[in-house]
């Protein structure tokens, strides 16, 4: 049974006060790899997937939700910031924050959109449940050119290591039969290459 309009509005500003508050707490509380996690775009953009996912049906309410979650996540992290760790709140309204919360929106209606595709069959399901094992195979293709720099490591391998396979856990989950998974991971190769793109395109705009 998917859940009502009142119920999908609720969770997504609960669900998005919750997310950025305690992914804040998550990087404070947690050792390294782990609380590289709560420094991914790619933890969010996930739980924008499984918000879709969760709503199972109407690809614009799991669009708008998904959105609305991310939105409200943003002042939520820096919240949590100022409270945890005395920052200023005044980040909560800064440029840079609406800059994250447009990203927010974006994120939202694609990963959203891609939790209720999932549901689905035929070629949206592939690409549905493909998006979140995409996005962590990016932010790992990122981690790994790091490995060469002195600042970061080889330390940094075993975030790869974890994102790919959060991705691939993400796709065992949620592919059904193993033709679509495999299909599923084929799909996220280029998605993750067209993802990686964007994050430096996105990168030279915003610098």
């Amino acid at each position: 049974m998917r859940p009502g309009d009142r119920a999908v509005a609720l969770a997504s500003v609960v669900g998005g006060f919750l997310l950025g508050f305690l992914d804040f707490c998550w990087i404070k509380w947690l050792p390294y790899p782990f609380a590289e996690l709560g420094n991914s775009t790619a933890t969010w953009a996930v739980a924008a997937f499984f918000f879709g996912y969760w709503v199972r049906s109407g690809w614009l309410r799991s669009a708008l939700g998904a959105a609305v979650l991310l939105v409200v996540a943003v002042p939520s992290y820096y919240l949590a910031a100022a409270l945890r760790q005395g920052d200023d709140l005044a980040v909560l309204w800064a440029p840079s924050s609406l800059v994250w919360m447009v990203f927010g929106v974006l994120a939202g209606v694609v990963f959203g959109t891609g939790g209720t595709w999932a549901r689905g069959e035929g070629w949206r399901q592939v690409v549905g449940v493909a998006l979140p094992a995409a996005v962590f195979f990016e932010e790992a293709a990122r981690f790994a050119g790091k490995a060469t720099d002195p600042d970061h490591g080889a330390a940094v391998w075993w975030n790869v290591v974890i994102d790919v396979a959060l991705g691939l856990l993400i796709v065992v989950l949620t592919g059904g039969s193993h033709r679509r998974r495999a299909l599923a991971v084929a799909v996220a190769v280029p998605l993750a290459s067209a993802i990686l793109v964007s994050f430096a395109v996105a990168g030279q705009i915003f610098s």
